[in-house]
């Protein structure tokens, strides 16, 4: 208990360090509740990110959240950030239905972006945006998908510990308390790109996605509770999905945004087939197989608490009749907080026990955009397959996908 205390303390009291002459100077568009954990806390503690800009549909708002933020400018308009040739990058956490337009705007201003997730609000905006000529230009600007978990140690090793090729079936559930949720909030507003499967179940998908290193060939199923009425009509407040993966692979995904009064970590659960594995001291007529289940507790915000479990089951058979001669199971777990905890090929990667996810990521990010090698990304083409997979599961709704921004570009 003392170490997570700790832990969670220094994430959000970290080290200050000097900031560089050529840090990167970030400007917010939208005074999000979302800034000041995903962006706000890890820049404290980067050298090379100053956040310098914040702008808000309405001024008195920018200006409320700069004076509780430290933050020293105050913009009359999202598009007066992309204007101003000090900002070198921009954090873009509005609503999903504008992600497109102004990531869109963000890009063609020149500017870098960490864009929140999901990306967009649809794969036909996601085919655009993701493919726009500047992002492949040798000088061009970043995108990045605010994938900040994935991002994280314990799933970087949580993936060494699986097999894609052996995996036969993925489960992933996530929560919010009902209590945590309101009937205004975006997520239940169709206008805004809302709903369950677009703010909690896109970690859900990714994590199938990530588990199978595949993309889902069909959506069997996907059961919700829609919205009935004006703005919440089409809007899931909770699912339950199914996929089927290429060789005919299982992934199960459930999340919803009005569960029980006590909240539960999120969870992701890999299902190897039993394969066989060498063992020499073992009779010419007899094998050794190995069939392997692990879950990694807490996907989303590992910091607070995690815990990946390892079941291996093993038997012995006969090679002639495949009778089993003897039967029995391993169990391991395992607490990442840092890559120097996770060892092995992760050993030497930066990171500190009291990094949240968010911050790991804008490690990777800095870097991207300094030309520096990076440990991790999430690609273009990933973004894409992303939201291919969420409108997939909206059509098997019958909801339909996520209606698509009114504003046009030239591609150029």
């Amino acid at each position: 208990m003392a170490a997570m205390i700790g832990r969670i303390w220094g994430a959000f009291n970290p080290p200050t360090p000097a900031k560089s002459k050529d840090a990167l100077k970030f400007g917010i568009l939208g005074a999000a509740n979302i800034a000041p954990l995903a962006l706000l806390g890890p820049a404290k503690s980067h050298p090379e990110v100053i956040i310098q800009a914040v702008a808000a549909r309405k001024r008195e708002k920018a200006e409320k959240f700069a004076k509780s933020n430290n933050i020293p400018e105050i913009k009359d308009s999202y598009q007066e950030i992309l204007d101003d040739p000090n900002i070198d990058c921009v954090f873009i956490p509005l609503a999903n239905s504008l992600h497109f337009e102004w990531a869109v705007r963000s890009i063609r201003a020149g500017k870098h972006v960490l864009l929140e997730k999901p990306s967009v609000a649809n794969s036909t905006e996601a085919e655009i945006l993701f493919n726009l000529p500047e992002l492949s230009k040798h000088d061009g600007p970043v995108l990045l998908e605010a994938f900040h978990n994935r991002f994280y140690p314990a799933w970087s090793f949580f993936r060494s510990l699986i097999n894609p090729a052996d995996v036969v079936h993925v489960s992933s559930n996530s929560m919010i308390p009902w209590w945590g949720t309101g009937k205004d909030d975006i997520h239940f507003n169709y206008d805004l790109a809302g709903g369950t499967m677009m703010a909690m179940g896109t970690y859900n998908f990714a994590a199938l996605r990530m588990a199978f290193d595949a993309e889902p060939e069909e959506c069997l199923s996907c059961d919700v509770t829609p919205g009935t009425e004006g703005v919440h009509k089409k809007c899931d407040y909770d699912f339950t999905a199914k996929f089927r993966f290429p060789n005919g692979a299982i992934g199960e995904a459930h999340s919803t945004l009005k569960g029980p009064t006590m909240w539960t970590p999120s969870h992701v659960t890999a299902t190897h087939r039993a394969v066989v594995i060498p063992d020499k001291t073992l009779p010419a007529d007899q094998e050794k197989a190995q069939s392997r289940e692990v879950t990694l507790h807490g996907v989303i915000h590992g910091i607070f608490w995690h815990r990946i479990d390892v079941k291996d089951v093993f038997e012995i058979r006969s090679k002639d009749n495949g009778s089993v001669i003897k039967k029995w199971t391993e169990k391991k777990s395992h607490k990442t907080y840092s890559f120097s905890e996770a060892g092995g090929e992760f050993g030497h990667l930066p990171g500190e026990t009291n990094w949240m996810s968010y911050r790991y990521m804008l490690e990777q990010f800095v870097n991207r955009v300094k030309g520096r090698k990076t440990q991790h990304w999430v690609s273009q083409q990933d973004s894409i397959a992303q939201m291919k997979m969420l409108d997939m599961a909206y059509e098997k709704s019958g909801l339909g996908a996520r209606p698509t921004s009114d504003y046009t570009i030239t591609m150029e």
